[in-house]
This record gives C-alpha cells, structure tokens and sequence, in this order.
C-alpha cells in the first residue's frame, strides 16, 4: 500500500530516447535533479542484458537498477534528500556518490532512459507529479547523441555508430512505451515551458 503522510516534494518524470533532451531540460528547469542513469549496473555485473554481438545492451531496462532508482525518488520526495550514485558511463562504473537535497522546492525532476519502468509505481506511492516523454525526430536525436557521446569519450566510436544506428530503429517504440506507461509526449520547447511554471 502507499504511505498516506503526503510527501514533502513530488516528482516530474522526464523520459526519452538517449540523447533526446533530457537531462538538457532537467538542468534548465531550476529545480532539484536526480539522475535516474545513475543507478546503472556495473561494467561487470553477470546480469548486464547482451546484443547479439556479445556487446552489452545500456538501452535494456536489465542493464538498470530499478528498485534502487525507485527508493532514491520516494526518499527524496519523502525526506528532501537522498545519496546518489556518481556512475562514469566511459568507465561503466560507479566512481562514488553524491548528496540531492530539495531545500524548499517542492516538486523535483528526475531524468533517464527507463523512466516508463517507474512510472506507474511512483504513482502507486503517491510521489508523482507529471510524467513527461520528449518527442522529436529520430535523426537530430542520433546527430546529438553521437556528438554528445564522443565529446564525453562514453565508449569507442565504432561501437557508438552501432548502437546510434541501433537506437534510431528503436526509438518510435521508446516513445510508444513511454506513452503507454504514462508519460504525456511534449516538444523540447513545450517541457521546458511546463517545468518553469512549477
């Protein structure tokens, strides 16, 4: 059952393909951010979900600790702060942790790729304010991807051609999910617009 005490802060959910915006309008809002892409496994968990190439698959929601993802938000909805993960996507590991706090702010954002696998359940728990999924075209959200992957060295760039390529195919289905599981779709513009009304 949820708890019945209101929460001190709810939460907006923004979710979208890789590359899509996200965390760009997250950290234009203003307000508190928690990283959902954070709580990722690491580099050598036997759990990682494989492509058929023997590569692991970080767009798989196996590739994720979900209920890790899930007792962070309603910690920090709850009490105004919780421990982060710091996770290096080029190292495909955790390298420490960091505080998020919500001072007086009363509702929060919390960003990531497998947003549709927690948005019913921050629901349930009575901490969630919006859920958001950033639409745009599939081709501009490779181009910024790449650019964003190879400025940041996450992986190699044959293998960030691969997934690119990969995740273009895939990416109306992501919005599909997202959609299905409750999140409203909205231009980058119009996310940006909503969130500086909160």
């Amino acid at each position: 059952m949820p708890d019945a005490a209101e929460p001190r802060a709810r939460v907006v959910l923004i979710g979208g393909a890789s590359g899509s915006g996200k965390s760009r309008i997250a950290d234009r809002s203003g307000l508190p951010v928690l990283r959902l892409d954070d709580y990722y496994r690491e580099g050598d968990d036997p759990l990682l979900p494989r492509l058929e190439t023997g590569e692991v698959d970080w767009d798989h929601p196996g590739s994720w600790h979900r209920d890790r993802a899930l007792d962070a938000l309603e910690e920090l909805a709850r009490t105004g702060a919780t421990e982060a993960p710091l996770y290096d996507i080029s190292r495909s590991a955790t390298l420490g942790s960091h505080p998020v706090e919500l001072g007086d702010a009363r509702t929060f954002v919390a960003e990531g790729v497998f947003v549709a696998e927690v948005v019913a359940e921050a629901e349930r728990r009575g901490i969630l304010a919006d859920a958001l999924v950033v639409r745009r075209s599939r081709w501009v959200t490779m181009g910024l991807r790449f650019a964003r992957d190879l400025r940041e060295h996450r992986k190699s760039p044959a293998f960030l051609v691969r997934r690119g390529m990969l995740l273009a195919r895939r990416e109306p289905a992501i919005v599909a999910a997202l959609t299905a599981a409750g999140c409203r779709p909205v231009r980058v513009r119009a996310a940006r617009r909503m969130l500086a009304r909160r």
